[in-house]
């Protein structure tokens, strides 16, 4: 039986490479995208919601269930405790430096070495959820790029958006360097559900 407390990361590193790598599959992300719209279709085809605020709704989705799989999957506690005890140790390990005390430095060393194992545990926590994201992230992701507007010469309710500093751009067009305006506007929206979501759960960022 495999330990999944031991080569979980692992197993979850590889499956997030396989999910990210289902994206360069056209026939992969058509059918995951055409069932999606099964579910999400009406919203834009019969109730006529405007497309960038369907992302607005997704993102925020998003958010929710990423701050809710990060808190109850992340030992927070431990992570701040971590966290807590490496600003002190630093503090420590400097204040020995500059007082050239090599017996306190050399002890300090030996403690490091376990702080190191805390932290390095505590980042090891971070791929189960981060796979677990990405498997209910993925079929949104595919669902937007198969329903994405077309931008024809005219920007219209459908087809773009106004963004700050930005103005009037097109949803398929880039926003900011290379991004795209609607993978912008789900960052925004995603970033600020899941600080509201994160600080009434008391869960710290990753």
């Amino acid at each position: 039986m495999v330990d999944l407390k031991k080569h979980g990361p692992t197993i979850a590193l590889l499956f997030t490479m396989l999910v990210m790598l289902s994206y360069s599959i056209e026939g992969i992300r058509v059918t995951v995208g055409q069932a999606m719209n099964v579910v999400l279709g009406p919203f834009i085809d019969i109730f006529g919601v405007p497309f960038f605020v369907m992302i607005l709704i997704l993102s925020s989705i998003t958010g929710l269930y990423s701050s809710l799989v990060q808190k109850y999957t992340i030992d927070y506690e431990k992570m701040q405790e971590t966290q807590a005890k490496m600003k002190v140790f630093q503090k420590e390990f400097r204040e020995a430096q500059l007082s050239g005390d090599e017996k306190r430095i050399k002890k300090l060393q030996g403690k490091q070495e376990r702080m190191m194992q805390d932290q390095l545990e505590i980042s090891r926590q971070q791929f189960t959820p981060m796979a677990i994201i990405l498997i209910l992230s993925v079929p949104i992701f595919f669902w937007l790029l198969l329903r994405l507007p077309v931008v024809g010469t005219d920007i219209t309710l459908t087809s773009g958006i106004v963004l700050p500093f930005i103005g009037a751009v097109g949803l398929t067009s880039s926003a900011f360097w290379i991004v795209p305006a609607w993978i912008l506007w789900y960052m925004i929206c995603s970033l600020t559900v899941s600080q509201v979501i994160r600080k009434s759960l008391n869960i710290g960022g990753l």
